[in-house]
């Protein structure tokens, strides 16, 4: 009997173990089963205090692109702007320009070559063809030098000379191909007329020149259509600067705003356009520079080293050096600029009336050397005053009737 207990007691415990065994299982497996709840948590506000609002995400606004600072000082270039070369005598008058020079190409700018070797681009008007042939010619004044005489330019450091003017058809098609072939054997860029071209400096300044002659009005007044197109067609190529080199204007005239008021408006349409320098020649005397609108307008230069004539009723001319600055972006812009006052010969003038710059008794005193005056003297600030536009004297004549049959 208590076999039978003893049997049924072990029976009895073993399914109570098995039955708690089996309970705590399957509270385990619900336990891995169930998702992790992550209790909430109240900020509580206090009182009085407004709600905090909800966060909202903003996107910043991107930072826009800038142009870096030019870091240093820019570099700086010298341009020199000088007037008329006629490197000849014209036959029939006393000029006798070769033989003053006496094939020393060097004499010619002997007086001011340093201005032109030490600036970065020389620019002037050449008023003379280059031929070796015999050439003959109907116009009343003609120059034509031997091509020798272009070394006076190589010498002289002259850069690059605009052949559009009243002179260049002096020998018709032959003085013209002659002229030209001239200046590239000797490595001289120039611009024919209605040409524009782009030229680069030893420094790597990209210039765009547009050369241009036009007396479709009587008054040597550029032509504005093209000179604008030209000045489009050069910006499109991108230069660092836009000169246009204009034959305009009237002799001996030094008040360019009252006589040719609308030569004076094309100009300054041109700049307008994005032209930087107009550089003007034909008046033979020195005219106002005008600053406008960002840009230079240099009416004219008048004569430099002229042959045209022994004895110039104008003796006044001048160098213009303009100083352009490139930053280290590679922008470039116009400076200040400094004018220095000369005389076409390096001969003392006598004759009142002359030294005046007024036409009187003549007098043989151009040796075709120009020469800078000496800062102080009248001579100095008489020219000074022409092309800073002070000057107050009256305009010269240009009769040339009987010129040769006087003076031959």
């Amino acid at each position: 009997m208590n076999k039978i207990i003893k049997t049924l007691t072990v029976f009895f415990a073993v399914v109570l173990l098995g039955m708690l065994l089996y309970l705590r299982w399957d509270g385990i497996r619900a336990v891995q089963q169930s998702p992790a709840v992550t209790p909430a948590v109240q900020t509580p506000v206090q009182s009085g205090a407004e709600p905090t609002p909800p966060l909202v995400h903003e996107t910043p606004e991107p930072t826009p692109e800038t142009t870096p600072e030019p870091q240093g000082e820019p570099e700086r270039f010298v341009l020199s702007f000088i007037g008329d070369l006629t490197l000849t005598g014209a036959p029939g008058t006393p000029v006798r320009f070769e033989a003053t020079m006496n094939g020393d190409f060097g004499y010619p700018f002997s007086n001011v070559k340093q201005y032109f070797t030490d600036d970065e681009y020389t620019i002037g008007n050449l008023e003379c063809s280059f031929s070796d042939q015999y050439l003959s010619s109907i116009e009343y004044f003609s120059f034509r030098a031997p091509t020798t005489s272009a070394n006076i330019l190589l010498e002289g450091g002259v850069d690059f000379v605009t052949t559009a003017n009243n002179h260049t058809e002096d020998f018709h098609e032959a003085g013209k191909r002659d002229t030209w072939a001239t200046l590239e054997s000797y490595g001289i860029p120039f611009g024919k007329n209605d040409e524009a071209k782009i030229v680069t400096t030893p420094n790597g300044l990209k210039l765009g020149i547009y050369c241009q002659y036009s007396d479709r009005y009587g008054d040597y007044r550029p032509d504005e259509e093209k000179a604008l197109a030209a000045i489009r067609e050069l910006k499109a190529q991108e230069p660092d600067l836009i000169i246009c080199a204009f034959h305009m204007g009237v002799e001996l005239n030094y008040y360019p705003e009252k006589k040719t008021p609308e030569t004076c408006a094309i100009c300054r349409r041109c700049i307008d356009e994005g032209a930087d320098i107009i550089y003007g020649s034909h008046p033979h005397c020195l005219q106002p520079i005008e600053e406008y609108n960002g840009g230079l307008i240099l009416y004219s230069m008048g004569n430099f080293s002229s042959g045209a004539s022994s004895m110039p009723s104008d003796q006044d001319t001048a160098i213009v050096q303009l100083t352009v600055e490139r930053d280290s972006n590679g922008k470039v812009s116009l400076g200040s600029y400094t004018i220095i006052p000369c005389c076409v010969s390096s001969l003392p003038i006598t004759e009142p009336s002359l030294a005046a710059g007024v036409r009187g008794k003549y007098v043989d005193y151009n040796d075709f050397r120009p020469t800078p005056y000496k800062e102080g003297t009248d001579d100095y600030a008489r020219a000074l005053s022409k092309i800073d536009g002070t000057y107050d004297g009256p305009d010269g004549k240009a009769d040339y009737t009987n010129w040769h049959e006087q003076h031959g």
